[in-house]
């Protein structure tokens, strides 16, 4: 095989159900993806609060979907009832969210251009004292996580409700990924601080020490800074999304 990955297996750890895109480009590079999960993606335990945004839906003028999986574990239970609102306007943080809502036929959805966070969707012009004031705004996303851009909307003037819709939890085997290292991995691909963690507690003393020595590729600076935390030495900050990822892999001096 050749390429500029070629002999390179790289772990992707992605949900699965958006690993594809990033395993294909890796392979399309000559690279050997190896598809691990660090976080297992599946409805909420408790479904009443989104039964109850379902509820009072045309009272919501904006709808903020935080991932794909936000989208996957709400958007069918609103369309289930009949056509998407024409009062509320779909917001994402980033542009997957966008494509995902566009798969199910919600499209002119808000989102940021360049980084893909709170911090950049509160940087757009809708998102502004003078546009979300008085509005009541639902934000659909998993349990936990970041309270800065309910907080922030809050303090615009927005009424603000979180839908917890889906539930996160860590790999519960290891073993697949421990094997994989014995015959040899290159680097990592991680896009969530919450799912390095997860790994970075579930390993033993061995191969954590491996993992703090493995090249970790991620796509935002706040997960460089969790991960330089969590005592990794080789954070490698790439550009936005799945393509910032690939060209961060691709144009890596291996040597």
């Amino acid at each position: 095989m050749t390429g500029p990955l070629a002999g390179r297996t790289i772990v992707v750890t992605r949900p699965l159900a958006q690993a594809a895109e990033l395993a294909a480009a890796i392979r399309d590079a000559g690279g050997n993806p190896f598809v691990f999960p660090l976080l297992t993606i599946s409805a909420a335990t408790d479904p009443s609060p989104l039964a109850a945004a379902l509820a009072c839906l045309d009272d919501y003028r904006m709808a903020i979907f935080i991932s794909p999986n936000a989208v996957d574990f709400s958007v069918p239970a609103i369309l289930a009832s009949g056509p998407w609102p024409a009062q509320l306007q779909a917001v994402a943080v980033g542009q997957g969210t966008v494509r995902a809502l566009a798969a199910r036929g919600v499209r002119g959805a808000i989102a940021p251009t360049q980084r893909f966070d709170s911090e950049a969707l509160l940087e757009l012009p809708e998102m502004q004292s003078v546009r979300v004031s008085g509005c009541r705004v639902a934000i659909f996303r998993g349990d936990g996580g970041r309270e800065l851009l309910a907080d922030t909307l809050r303090a615009r003037g927005a009424t603000v409700d979180c839908v917890t819709c889906y539930h996160r939890s860590g790999p519960a085997d290891l073993a697949p990924l421990i094997d994989q290292w014995r015959q040899g991995i290159d680097a990592f691909a991680v896009s969530s601080s919450e799912g390095l963690r997860y790994l970075v507690d579930a390993l033993d003393d061995a191969a954590r020490g491996r993992l703090l020595d493995t090249p970790v590729f991620v796509p935002h600076a706040r997960i460089a800074e969790n991960a330089a935390a969590l005592g990794l030495r080789r954070v490698v900050l790439t550009g936005a999304a799945d393509a910032g990822i690939i060209k961060g892999l691709c144009t890596y001096n291996w040597r």
